[in-house]
């Protein structure tokens, strides 16, 4: 399993949302964050609005997942966004016990 962190424009997360809902990855959790990039922010703001998508995905749906979230929020422009792949050991659905890819969809 692996832990898919998207630090994107505000403007583009519904549109990525929405690609990974057709996609059948429909489980995630999004909050608004702050921050910049290697280009330091855009004065007079040190800090920009993004927001930060995790998902939690099967080793097999990786690429599709990536695949999908860089499509909808690519534009080929300084402030696209960073993605984060981190190994995730297990999961546990808390309702039913249900334990690793199991408990993921």
């Amino acid at each position: 399993m692996k832990k898919v962190e998207a630090v994107l424009r505000p403007e583009d997360f519904e549109r990525v949302k929405k690609a990974l809902k057709q996609m059948g990855f429909v489980a995630l959790t999004a909050f608004p964050v702050q921050g910049r990039g290697v280009q330091g922010g855009i004065p007079p703001h040190d800090m920009l609005p993004k927001m930060k998508l995790e998902i939690v995905v099967k080793d097999e749906d990786l690429e599709k997942v990536l695949e999908t979230i860089i499509r909808n929020s690519r534009r080929g422009i300084p402030g696209d966004g960073k993605i984060f792949i981190i190994p995730v050991n297990d999961a546990i659905r808390i309702r039913t016990g249900e334990k690793g890819n199991k408990a993921l969809y």
